[in-house]
């Protein structure tokens, strides 16, 4: 049996993974976040399964030379296996072929599951708050 701290902190653990995944567009590292049946919702998109999941993934990154994703913070309801949870996060992200880099701010509205012994995303739905364009900052490739 677990406790719900240990709980939690796994499932922050969660959260900061996702995100560095992210941040490194490390897809093997990523697609360990998901559950075998998860969910992702984006603004105009849905998919099920973490094959699906994964391919949308790859498709939305390929469109990036660069993305950066800082999450902030964020709420977590624990009950047995399951939980739920609210992110807010700020992506900045850098088009193929664009001079305009965009800046993101949104929500995160997870479910959780613990699977085979560990917490995995088993839904996220996107939500976007705020959205900018601009002149492109400058990106510095993770070492």
């Amino acid at each position: 049996m677990s406790h719900p701290l240990e709980d939690e902190l796994a499932i922050r653990h969660l959260i900061a993974a996702y995100a560095d995944a992210v941040n490194r567009k490390d897809e093997k590292l990523w697609a360990s976040t998901w559950s075998k049946t998860g969910a992702w919702t984006l603004p105009g998109t849905a998919v099920e399964g973490r094959e699906a999941v994964v391919e949308l993934w790859r498709g939305a990154m390929g469109g990036f030379d660069h993305a950066l994703q800082v999450v902030y913070q964020g709420t977590i309801e624990i009950e047995g296996d399951q939980a739920t949870g609210r992110w807010y996060l700020t992506e900045f992200l850098q088009p193929k072929g664009s001079d305009k880099d965009i800046m993101a701010v949104g929500t995160y509205a997870d479910e959780y599951i613990r699977e085979d012994g560990e917490w995995r995303f088993k839904s996220r739905a996107y939500h976007v708050l705020y959205t900018a364009e601009g002149t492109p900052g400058a990106f510095t490739p993770l070492p």
